[in-house]
């Protein structure tokens, strides 16, 4: 067995934390958690989303999902519906207060990836993004024993 401090997973955790550690502080002075931005990033992507495909996108769990998303809606920066064609379903979507938050966040979250990519090189981080890329493509089509959703939990 490979030495655990080299194990895919382990410096894949370690990357993460090392660039997350730059966001955080920014994250915490405009009142949000990581997992709250990832998911008013996302929304900021579509029009409206699915709750299901915004938990995908988001890689979260359904019952952490449904806690941000209530708590998001409560300070009014996303906006949720029921599905027009199955009221069974919940849709999402950033409210103009979130939009603003987004706006306000935008300018430190751009000057960190500014010095991330003067540390890191720019070539090297486009190689690094394509190089997880292919990775994320190529184990997709792994079948996996007792597969579990692999979301992250909080």
């Amino acid at each position: 067995m490979r030495e655990f401090s080299r194990s895919l997973p382990m410096s894949l955790l370690r990357a993460r934390e090392a660039v997350m550690r730059q966001f955080r502080p920014s994250l915490r002075n405009h009142g949000l958690t990581e997992q709250q931005w990832r998911i008013l990033r996302a929304l900021t992507a579509v029009e409206t989303i699915e709750v299901t495909e915004l938990a995908r996108t988001a890689f979260l769990l359904g019952p952490s999902l449904s806690r941000i998303l209530r708590d998001l809606e409560a300070r009014h920066l996303i906006e949720r519906r029921t599905a027009k064609d199955d009221l069974r379903r919940g849709v999402v979507s950033i409210s103009p207060k979130g939009l603003k938050l987004i706006e306000a966040v935008a300018p430190n979250s751009e000057a960190i990836y500014a010095e991330i990519t003067n540390r890191f090189g720019a070539r090297k981080l486009a190689e690094l993004q394509d190089m997880l890329s292919v990775l994320e493509r190529s184990l997709a089509a792994m079948e996996v024993a007792g597969e579990g959703g692999g979301e992250e939990e909080e």
